[in-house]
């Protein structure tokens, strides 16, 4: 399996567009990695249109699809993904999948995007946060909340970056052995900082990398963020700097472009991440953006 990796990703798919699974699984698949998704919701594209349509998974539904793969014998992973998940029936769901999963393979990597919300605001009902508190986080193996979700899974106001390492801390001790803010606020007008962190038995490496603000919104990066992370962390045996610098530089690379395709036009559809446009930059990322160890 080290040489042939395979991820189950759980979490949104659009029919147009790019988030969620849509946004991970072509990232992942060019980086080597077979993938098997199931999609919690089903829309015709991301919330940002005028119009959205479709169909959420159920937890019956989710039941149906693993005990076939339980059934065929198609339920050894490397690693299992989870992003957007709308229900909380679901998500408790995840977990006993989660635990399944790591009974037929103890080694599984579960890396969980913890999806609540963004900018003070959360965008899923507020049920799903205890099951992510007390249920989820200690099945986690690596976390990739951003700065307002770490918040609310540590019960930790973050105002400085000292206030961040503590949230972090806290995030280890629930049981995340990796932990990374993808974006906090605790930057500047050119920049967001984000913060990473690995913990094995006594030993933490820590990290920070700045990330160039762009002039732009952009949807689906979080979910891409966690499937480059996922992969470069595998490729690089777990080295926190390089997979951070690789994430972020690769991300960049799609952004500037998008940006660039757009000329101008700031529609929901004008930007669509370039993620196939990118193809090279995700397979061979330049790296130009360091990341600056913590000690």
């Amino acid at each position: 399996m080290a040489g042939n990796p395979k991820v189950l990703s759980i979490q949104s798919h659009v029919v147009s567009g790019y988030v969620g699974n849509k946004s991970a699984t072509f990232p992942l698949q060019l980086l080597g990695f077979e993938v098997d998704a199931i999609n919690s919701v089903q829309f015709c594209n991301h919330t940002g249109y005028k119009k959205v349509a479709g169909q959420i998974l159920s937890e019956k539904d989710l039941d149906d699809l693993a005990g076939g793969l339980q059934q065929n014998g198609l339920d050894f992973y490397s690693h299992l993904l989870t992003g957007y998940i709308g229900a909380e029936s679901f998500l408790r769901r995840v977990c006993s999948l989660v635990k399944h999963l790591k009974s037929v393979n103890p080694n599984l990597i579960y890396v969980c995007d913890p999806v609540m919300g963004d900018n003070g605001k959360m965008y899923v009902p507020d049920d799903l946060l205890p099951v992510y508190k007390n249920l989820v986080l200690p099945l986690a193996d690596i976390i990739t909340p951003n700065q307002f979700e770490v918040e609310l899974l540590t019960d930790v106001k973050i105002n400085n970056v000292e206030d961040a390492w503590k949230a972090v801390d806290v995030l280890h001790s629930k049981g995340c052995r990796t932990v990374v803010v993808s974006s906090t606020e605790l930057g500047n007008e050119k920049y967001l900082l984000a913060l990473a962190s690995n913990k094995v038995g006594a030993s933490i490496n820590k990290a920070t990398i700045k990330i160039p603000k762009l002039p732009a919104s952009f949807t689906g990066t979080g979910d891409l963020f966690a499937a480059l992370l996922l992969a470069w962390m595998h490729k690089t045996n777990n080295q926190l700097k390089e997979s951070l610098e690789r994430t972020v530089s690769t991300l960049q690379a799609v952004l500037k472009r998008t940006l660039s395709s757009a000329k101008g036009d700031v529609s929901a559809k004008a930007m669509e991440l370039k993620l196939i446009q990118s193809k090279n930059d995700i397979q061979n990322p330049k790296i130009v953006i360091s990341a600056e160890g913590v000690f």
